[in-house]
């Protein structure tokens, strides 16, 4: 793992600063796995409050289970630049889980998803969570969600359009050979499925060189109604602002047409489409 590359969301930093209050407030002043599970705990939004709510974790409890834990524990320590504090061993084989699952997805940032699954993978959290917590940790915060933002009021940014247009049916081929080598056969199928439309709704972008770069589509999935996605954009070409484009060019045509809210299918960065249009999680309704 080349941590120094380590990217983290806005939520990871702030579950970072409080995993280390925590261990600063503990009785060995060291960072431990559990810590991470604590601040996640304190997360009130997306995947992680509705965890909140339906886990039957209890915040003080686990803290003293951690104090005693770490009281008979004798884990090496080490530093890390991502840390002001001292850390175990097992804290960086977290990390090194986490971020082997960030590269996997295809990410850029590392994410209380790819957090949470490896806490868990790793059997971190066997001493201190119920077995049927644990998978309901997994359930609702380590796997995409359903996603849902309301249009009828929405107030739409200025983005960068310069590179963007709707498809022509000359941008099929090169637009397949895209997805399949940056994404999936299952994305690819359901791109090819949208060109049996006169008007696929789909949206492509380009980079100065004319090379393709990115797509978003909506209506598309199983050919549902109000449903955005997919969307990828190459992975050389992310954090510049071009997802966030493709997503408001898709948006801005659903409100048009008419659509009152958007459902973003089987979301991965969560934290993405909360920040960009303000999407919520849609709640489980099945464990």
């Amino acid at each position: 793992m080349n941590s120094s590359t380590i990217k983290l969301t806005s939520r990871m930093l702030r579950i970072k600063k409080n995993a280390e209050k925590e261990a600063c407030s503990s009785q060995h002043n060291r960072l431990l796995p559990i810590h991470f599970l604590l601040a996640c705990l304190k997360e009130k939004e997306g995947a992680l409050g509705e965890i909140v709510l339906k886990c039957t974790i209890d915040g003080a409890s686990l803290r003293n289970r951690a104090n005693e834990f770490s009281l008979k524990s004798d884990k090496q320590v080490t530093s890390h630049h991502l840390f002001n504090v001292p850390i175990t061993k097992d804290v960086v084989t977290v990390l090194e889980q986490a971020t082997s699952y960030m590269q996997n997805y295809n990410q850029v940032y590392l994410n209380e998803g790819h957090l949470l699954k490896a806490l868990i993978k790793t059997n971190m959290l066997e001493e201190f969570v119920s077995e049927e917590d644990m998978k309901l940790i997994l359930k609702l915060g380590t796997t995409s969600r359903d996603m849902v933002t309301h249009l009828e009021n929405y107030n739409f940014p200025k983005v960068n359009s310069s590179n963007i247009r709707r498809v022509n049916r000359d941008d099929q081929n090169k637009l397949i050979q895209f997805v399949e080598s940056h994404f999936s056969q299952e994305w690819s199928d359901t791109i090819n499925r949208a060109f049996l439309s006169t008007t696929p709704s789909i949206y492509v972008t380009f980079d100065n060189k004319g090379d393709l770069v990115g797509f978003a589509a909506f209506d598309v999935y199983q050919n549902k109604k109000c449903y955005f996605g997919p969307m990828g954009v190459a992975k050389s070409n992310r954090v510049k602002g071009i997802g966030y484009s493709l997503l408001h060019h898709c948006l801005k045509d659903m409100h048009d047409i008419g659509y009152e809210y958007a459902i973003i299918g089987g979301a991965g960065p969560i934290e993405f489409y909360e920040r960009a249009c303000h999407a919520v999680v849609i709640p489980a309704t099945t464990i």
